[in-house]
């Protein structure tokens, strides 16, 4: 069955990317086949560089999740702020995006990495990225070869602007939370309060319900089906009438992972970039606990 058309703008299969860029039939992938980022990073993940250098799919740059996908962490912004214009177009250029590239992000956590590139880059206005359905662990049970070692890309050209896609402030999060619906992507013992890792206070935003971003993967990491994904939000409240939901995680990384869920049923979603990272250092604003909103 093939992807409908909301799905289809965000996810791509592994099949589909293996034929896309000729894999397996001994010659070089076409002009214009995807660019290859490998997004290799999780929460206490020290290693990322040297997994991706061990294995990674063919052509594929490595991108730094901490150095090139965010800025210095503070309070006042959050462990893992937006980077400028200037220094993700930098990175973006040292990845070889041109103008014209379709880009395709991976990662080996089902997305919930990768996908901080590919909201990144859709927000500062490159058209065409996908993330590899399933990531490397897909790939390498569909039997495609990895290879190990560096790539380098001639540099790119790409001009980026930001504001292509809606994001949140304090305010505004507080507000969707009160008066719409905003998502906490977070584990739901981090939402409940009963722990919290990395952040200053345990707990929610007041309002915010909990939507745990791995409940829109399956068992084998994929993507949960439009219709599963469908009832999954229907189920947390989310209504038909086209108000936009709003989205936060710890720091902007996995609520990024539930935009691209929504975005491939074709509702589009408010990231809050600080999170509960950003909420939880203002000892002004307050937090709730429990179960409920």
């Amino acid at each position: 069955m093939s992807a409908t058309p909301a799905r289809a703008r965000v996810l791509v299969g592994v099949r589909e990317l293996a034929a896309d860029l000729r894999v397996g039939e001994g010659t070089d992938p076409a002009e214009g086949a995807p660019l290859l980022l490998d997004v290799r990073w999780a929460l206490g993940m020290t290693d990322g560089h040297e997994r991706y250098l061990a294995g990674h799919l063919p052509g594929a740059v490595y991108v730094d999740l901490e150095s090139e996908l965010a800025a210095s962490p503070s309070p006042s912004e959050g462990r893992h702020p937006l980077p400028s214009t200037a220094e993700l177009q930098d990175s973006a250029r040292r990845w070889g995006v041109r103008a014209s590239s379709r880009v395709v992000v991976y990662d080996t956590v089902g997305g919930t990495s990768a996908a901080r590139a590919w909201w990144l880059l859709r927000y500062f206005g490159v058209a065409d990225v996908r993330i590899l359905d399933g990531g490397l662990p897909a790939w390498v049970r569909a039997g495609l070869p990895v290879e190990p070692g560096e790539v380098r890309r001639e540099r790119g050209d790409v001009v980026l602007h930001p504001g292509h896609l809606p994001v949140l402030d304090a305010d505004g999060a507080a507000e969707v939370a009160d008066e719409g619906m905003l998502l906490d992507a977070r584990a739901a013992e981090r939402y409940r309060g009963e722990v919290e890792p990395v952040d200053p206070r345990a707990g929610h935003l007041p309002g915010a319900v909990s939507a745990p971003t791995t409940d829109n993967l399956g068992p084998d990491g994929c993507f949960l089906p439009d219709d599963a994904l469908r009832e999954r939000f229907a189920d947390l409240g989310l209504s038909s009438d086209g108000e936009m939901p709003g989205v936060y995680c710890g720091s902007g990384v996995t609520a990024s992972h539930e935009v691209a869920a929504l975005a491939t049923i074709g509702v589009t979603a408010a990231l809050y970039p600080g999170s509960w990272s950003q909420w939880s250092s203002d000892p002004a604003l307050p937090v709730a606990t429990g179960a409920r909103p």
